[in-house]
């Protein structure tokens, strides 16, 4: 028997943006993102994947565990993607009108959206619930992955977070993407300056990958690829030793991940 070909891994890694900091609820990374799953649900379709139901716009599922499962913003998620997407909720504290969920419903989702909050909070409970496990066998089967601040961290080694109130260094990741990481790069004091000592006296591993807000970072099977980014001053940085290289370039090179695609999203 012919065994099945592996699917290719996409996790997209925002600093800050998408409808968390959007006052419209519109955002040019999130249509991106949406790009992303319609060409998976576009695949599943044409497979054997019709036992995951639904019709033709893909199924996004939003995960708020690290806001606490915040009503408003789950609101504002499916307010967000109204129309644009089968949207679906993954309450670990049971909010109604959501309640508890199976955490395997995420294996029949297109793209799994991770929100922002507390990342300490956050791996504590998917941990507790299973839900690491069910992330890598959803990423190992297609599903886009994608998170915005401590919805990014999750997915690093080590990260950047004001978990416990002051910005603390974390080395509790799920570790599906290497190294460190640190979301709201140039966008909340002290971020820069915090994360580049952590990496050059080796609290974080380096060399650590700086995100600021309204760019995002997109990885293929574990490598960075592009940055994507919906404000033209936003981007994302190598952070190796004190210094600090910007990834954008407008022009695709061979080396990675100094030399990044940029694309500015409209």
């Amino acid at each position: 028997m012919r065994s099945e070909e592996p699917k290719q891994s996409t996790i997209v890694t925002l600093g800050g943006g998408g409808f968390s900091m959007s006052e419209t609820e519109e955002s040019a990374i999130d249509d991106y993102l949406l790009q992303l799953a319609s060409s998976v649900r576009g695949t599943r379709s044409t497979e054997s994947h019709h036992r995951r139901g639904g019709g033709e716009i893909p199924r996004v599922c939003f995960v708020p565990t690290a806001s606490g499962d915040n009503p408003d913003y789950i609101r504002r998620f499916e307010a967000a993607f109204d129309g644009r997407a089968e949207t679906h909720v993954l309450s670990l504290f049971g909010q109604s009108p959501w309640d508890y969920q199976d955490p395997q419903m995420l294996l029949d989702m297109d793209l799994i959206y991770v929100g922002g909050g507390s990342t300490a909070n956050l791996l504590a409970l998917w941990r507790r619930h299973g839900v690491d496990d069910i992330m890598r066998r959803a990423a190992s089967d297609g599903t886009v992955l994608a998170g915005v601040s401590a919805g990014a961290n999750c997915w690093f080694e080590a990260s950047s977070t004001d978990s416990f109130g002051s910005l603390a260094a974390l080395d509790e990741g799920l570790g599906i993407l290497p190294g460190s990481v640190c979301p709201h790069y140039h966008g909340e004091a002290g971020r820069a300056e915090m994360f580049r000592t952590w990496i050059g006296t080796g609290q974080l591993p380096g060399p650590g990958l700086a995100i600021d807000d309204h760019a995002a970072v997109v990885f293929e099977n574990a490598t960075a690829t592009s940055v994507m980014v919906e404000r033209p001053e936003a981007n994302a940085y190598l952070v190796d030793g004190w210094s600090e290289t910007r990834l954008g370039t407008d022009d695709a090179a061979a080396t990675l991940p100094r030399h990044l695609p940029r694309r500015v999203l409209e």
